[in-house]
């Protein structure tokens, strides 16, 4: 973002972050890019003070309300108050920047001194042989565009990058033109070369109202078979597109810019055709402006020590004294930004409904211990429940697994983890949910696994296994009211496909399938070495 607040003052030029600035009373636009307009929206509500042609812009293109926009006419002055009682006034006048359709630079005169702010511009030795600036005789802040400020850059005038961008359009005549741009910029350029190559301009629907209010010479069409010379936006010149428009007709393009742009594509050629100032044009206008210090527009790079020869010296540092009136402004500005801002947080946020599944307490299932299954012998309590086949074809609709503990058939679900009894030889049996009916003890299993540290050297079967467990046993009581739920022989359940749990870290339902499929193979593998 390229803006800035002026120390000691209520004046903020493209800088629009209001709640950084609660004591600037005047804002000013240079122009309308993108880098200098970042947080300037239909939602703004300060004063903005511009170029007639950046005023249209600007209502155009971010729906700015028409009463904070205030046009001023370039290259007169402008008297604007300072304070709420008018007291202490600024003088602005607006400077063409040659920078692109309504850019500015702004120079301030006021209790502060005579600053400069260039924003970003195209130096002409005109500019100082006109006023105001050929009256000035001293600049005591120079707000300097420093987006070419290096020696080893060498940048032609953008006439002499039009005379390169006219030869190759000539080197190819039987190819269509196509010109990467910005959203606003470099308009005489398209101009030129559609008086030079007697053709249209194609254009975008969107950019052809924007150059309506431009009120630019009428070569632009959005009949794209009318011109050779396709404008698009810069971002559209890729490789992708590079082939497909050649697949239609031979095309070049043509990226009239100075910064450091990869090519991917023989057919595209970028000229350095800048609107910023080349450091030798900046070099020029320094020298013959001699001000007294010099800020960069663009803050990540320094310029002055590359100008420290032409500045003038100040014996003692320039102070500025600020008016009473203008601190007691821009005090009160501040502490109103600041109940604004605490009174955005007083303001109660809306209460939400719950999202995602919730789970019911222990305390809400008096038959279900955390950490193990436990039936209470209470009839009253599981009255509720019933098996009729009505109920277990609608709960099991619902995938809600049944069995019975007498001779009934268990399916095996993921929920089931059975643990090796050494003593007896035999599988303990334990599920995650288990509700026993009043009359023939149907148990309820949940779809999900239970697994705590007692388990670590349980097996764990699978709802997708094809074999059934058939309960031979019958269901013993064990302290703490813990449900055991039946005994299986080693031998008869020899063939069923139990996965040992080795590791800790493997049990879960994401490495289930896996381990499941491990051990399949493993298993077989013995059946055939037997």
């Amino acid at each position: 973002m390229n803006g800035t607040i002026i120390p000691e003052t209520p004046i903020a030029v493209d800088f629009w972050q209001s709640r950084r600035c609660n004591h600037v009373r005047l804002f000013f636009l240079s122009h309308m890019h993108s880098d200098h307009t970042v947080g300037l929206s239909s939602t703004w509500k300060h004063p903005v003070y511009c170029s007639p042609v950046t005023a249209k812009v600007l209502k155009h293109k971010l729906q700015v309300n028409s009463k904070w926009i205030k046009p001023l006419e370039v290259g007169q002055c402008h008297m604007l108050p300072l304070d709420d009682i008018g007291k202490e006034t600024v003088t602005v006048t607006l400077i063409d920047a040659n920078h692109c359709p309504g850019s500015v630079m702004f120079l301030f005169e006021g209790y502060f001194g005579t600053i400069l702010y260039t924003g970003d511009f195209r130096y002409s030795p005109s500019m100082l042989d006109c006023p105001p600036l050929k009256d000035k005789s001293i600049i005591d802040i120079l707000y300097l565009d420093n987006t070419n400020c290096d020696p080893f850059i060498l940048l032609p005038s953008r006439q002499e990058a039009t005379d390169q961008i006219k030869e190759i359009i000539e080197k190819h005549p039987e190819h269509d033109i196509v010109i990467g741009l910005y959203c606003i910029g470099k308009e005489s350029l398209l101009v030129e070369l559609a008086k030079t190559f007697k053709s249209w301009v194609v254009v975008s629907p969107q950019r052809l109202e924007l150059l309506k209010i431009l009120e630019l010479e009428d070569v632009f069409t959005v009949d794209g078979e009318a011109g050779r010379i396709h404008v698009v936006d810069q971002s559209e010149v890729t490789y992708v597109n590079m082939v497909q428009w050649n697949r239609v007709c031979p095309t070049i393009a043509i990226l009239p810019t100075s910064r450091k742009v990869k090519v991917w594509h023989r057919a595209v050629h970028v000229v350095p055709y800048s609107d910023h100032s080349a450091f030798d044009e900046l070099t020029e206008f320094v020298s013959r402006l001699k001000p007294y210090s010099i800020i960069p527009v663009v803050k990540t790079q320094q310029c002055e020590p590359h100008f420290k020869q032409y500045l003038r010296f100040r014996k003692e540092p320039h102070k500025v004294n600020i008016p009473e009136s203008v601190k007691t402004f821009m005090k009160n500005q501040h502490l109103k930004g600041k109940e604004e801002a605490l009174h955005l947080f007083k303001v109660p946020f809306p209460k939400r409904a719950a999202r995602g599944v919730e789970f019911e307490s222990p305390e809400k299932r008096p038959y279900c211990n955390v950490g193990s299954c436990s039936i209470q012998n209470n009839q009253e309590s599981m009255a509720h429940l019933s098996d009729t086949e009505a109920d277990l074809e609608e709960r099991q609709e619902i995938g809600v697994t049944f069995m019975s503990t007498r001779n009934a058939e268990m399916p095996l679900c993921e929920s089931t983890v059975i643990e090796h009894n050494k003593d007896r030889t035999s599988l303990e049996i334990s599920t995650s949910y288990i509700a026993d009916s009043s009359e023939d003890n149907i148990l309820e299993m949940a779809s999900t696994i239970f697994w705590s540290p007692k388990h670590r050297n349980g097996t764990l079967i699978s709802e997708t296994s094809p074999e059934v467990i058939s309960v031979i046993g019958s269901t013993s009581s064990t302290p703490n009211s813990t449900l055991s739920i039946t005994y299986l022989d080693l031998q008869e359940a020899s063939h069923l496909p139990i996965l040992p749990l080795k590791k800790q870290t493997n049990f879960g339902p994401q490495n289930f399938h896996n381990q499941v499929e491990k051990y399949f193979k493993k298993f077989h593998t013995n059946d055939e070495l037997c």
